[in-house]
């Protein structure tokens, strides 16, 4: 596992194939980073299906309403909920959606996004400025990689766990 230098600001998911370890940009979208620690201290994000995941692009998880396939799991409503906390404005900025960037997902509205994330696969630059970027892989990307396919995948892979590394 890589280095951790800011394990406040650190997340850790379990994933089937092992460990991804996500470097939290608190200083560019303290809110949304904020709101990741806060769901992952809730155990809200534990066993959330990847509902959309599509090759050479990204993966797309975090409905804790609707893709919990441990409880109420609804695979035709997948990626339409969020949380029990209200919608995060956006927090725009100039960094790129990069390989192992984590974008905020929301509608149509830019100030939509609440507990749905996803991790790019590749460099997706179109979604610059348009999405808010919280947060990247530091290591683990390979088992990102991993991940099923499909939207949604016939066989979704989940997140196990979802842990701030200062309580793990």
């Amino acid at each position: 596992m890589a280095e951790i230098k800011d394990p406040e600001n650190t997340i850790i998911i379990e994933l089937k194939d092992g460990p991804v370890v996500i470097e939290l940009l608190s200083d560019v979208a303290p809110k949304h980073a904020e709101r990741m620690k806060q769901l992952a201290r809730d155990g809200a994000y534990d066993n959330v299906a990847f509902h959309r995941v599509i090759e050479g692009f990204m993966a797309q998880t975090g409905d804790v309403q609707n893709a919990n396939m441990e409880k109420d799991y609804n695979p035709g409503r997948a990626g339409t909920g969020g949380s029990q906390y209200p919608d995060l404005p956006a927090e725009f900025s100039k960094l790129p959606h990069d390989r192992g960037t984590l974008g905020a997902a929301r509608s149509m509205n830019p100030n939509s996004a609440n507990s749905q994330f996803f991790i790019n696969f590749k460099d997706n630059h179109f979604l610059n400025g348009q999405y808010t970027v919280y947060g990247r892989v530091i290591s683990g990307m390979e088992h990102v990689d991993k991940i099923a396919r499909g939207e949604p995948p016939r066989n979704p892979d989940r997140m196990i766990s979802v842990k701030v590394a200062a309580d793990a």
